[in-house]
């Protein structure tokens, strides 16, 4: 009987428990999106993971919603990331990128000037923080049809450039409310074309990126992040058990390393069992994540509803997590202020147990 503490082959990638760290946005980049020491420092503190999963890195230039959150379009960053990458494998970590498009969650005062773009002209319902403060998110540009392929080689190239760097895998951020969740979901997608309107159409910029991604590195070294319930930066849909079943039946067949699934919103604005439908629809790895306990987790692992899980504040303030699991140690709280805070504080202070 599988636990949390079996190991599990995730395509390429054979992992030594099924702990996995969640990919968590900490703005901790160096000017130019520049991964850098203290995030080697960090990932190397949490290797003990079965996997690390990164966080969002920016496939292209122009798209930034974090300040300080890396990309992986240029050499100088490939070649910053092999340091992280190298700390992380120093230690038999496995890590994985996951590689981002912010598409209209974005802002120009944070790209030079540069116009948000997105499915359609329809903007965020909320406020974004930036160095002038918090600004109302602008209503993006709806992208062209002629413009998607380059977007999805963007992330073929991420995969790459991400593959040149060390890493073991990529991720596939289709979740929360970012480009590809974007497209998928009613609620920011009401164009007419071949990316609009039907689910299947909704699905295809999604699909498309897996394809190319898959195509460049192996489908066994990708994985794709979904959020069907999350409402986060105005993010609904009109049909999500309908989304996800065909998303889920679509990937089945593509091989790849895992899906994983956020089986919660934010905000608790909307419920429903979507691990069961992924289950049923879906052949491969399922990595559920949000608010999972130990016990949880691991009787869900035993009952076979899902393959692992993934942590995410708990990996924060706890580098040693599966440790502190195993020996069913305290976990140490996470302090909130930090965690965009910028700097070692909160980031890599954070003890092991003793």
């Amino acid at each position: 009987m599988s636990d949390l503490f079996s190991s599990i082959q995730l395509g390429n990638t054979q992992l030594a428990n099924r702990i996995i760290m969640a990919p968590l946005t900490r703005a901790r980049a160096s000017d130019g999106h520049m991964p850098n020491q203290m995030m080697a420092t960090y990932y190397q503190q949490r290797a003990s993971a079965g996997l690390i999963i990164t966080e969002a890195t920016m496939i292209t230039a122009g798209n930034s919603a974090f300040v300080n959150e890396p990309g992986i379009y240029n050499q100088e960053q490939i070649s910053a990331w092999k340091k992280v990458t190298e700390a992380v494998h120093a230690k038999n970590g496995k890590i994985y990128l996951q590689i981002w498009h912010g598409g209209r969650a974005t802002h120009s005062v944070l790209n030079d000037g540069q116009q948000p773009v997105g499915p359609s002209a329809i903007a965020i319902d909320d406020v974004i923080h930036t160095p002038q403060g918090k600004m109302p998110y602008e209503v993006p540009r709806a992208l062209r049809t002629d413009e998607m392929p380059g977007i999805v080689d963007a992330f073929r190239q991420a995969a790459r450039n991400a593959i040149l760097a060390g890493f073991d895998g990529v991720e596939v951020h289709g979740a929360n409310g970012y480009l590809i969740d974007q497209f998928l979901r009613s609620s920011a997608n009401i164009r007419s074309d071949k990316y609009g309107g039907s689910i299947e159409n909704r699905a295809r910029f999604l699909l498309d990126v897996v394809d190319a991604v898959s195509d460049e590195i192996g489908s066994a070294k990708v994985g794709l992040r979904l959020s069907p319930l999350n409402s986060f930066n105005s993010m609904q849909d009109e049909d999500t058990r309908g989304l996800l079943a065909f998303v889920s039946k679509a990937l089945s067949s593509r091989n790849l390393a895992y899906l994983h699934v956020m089986r919660a919103d934010f905000f608790d604005k909307q419920h429903g069992d979507v691990l069961a439908i992924a289950r049923e629809h879906y052949s491969g790895n399922l990595i559920a994540n949000m608010g999972y306990t130990a016990s949880e987790a691991s009787q869900a692992i035993k009952t076979n509803s899902i393959d692992a899980v993934a942590f995410g504040t708990g990996f924060i303030s706890n580098p040693d997590l599966p440790l502190r699991i195993e020996n069913n140690l305290e976990l140490a709280p996470a302090d909130q202020s930090t965690f965009y805070l910028g700097g070692a504080e909160g980031y890599i202070d954070y003890p092991v147990a003793s």
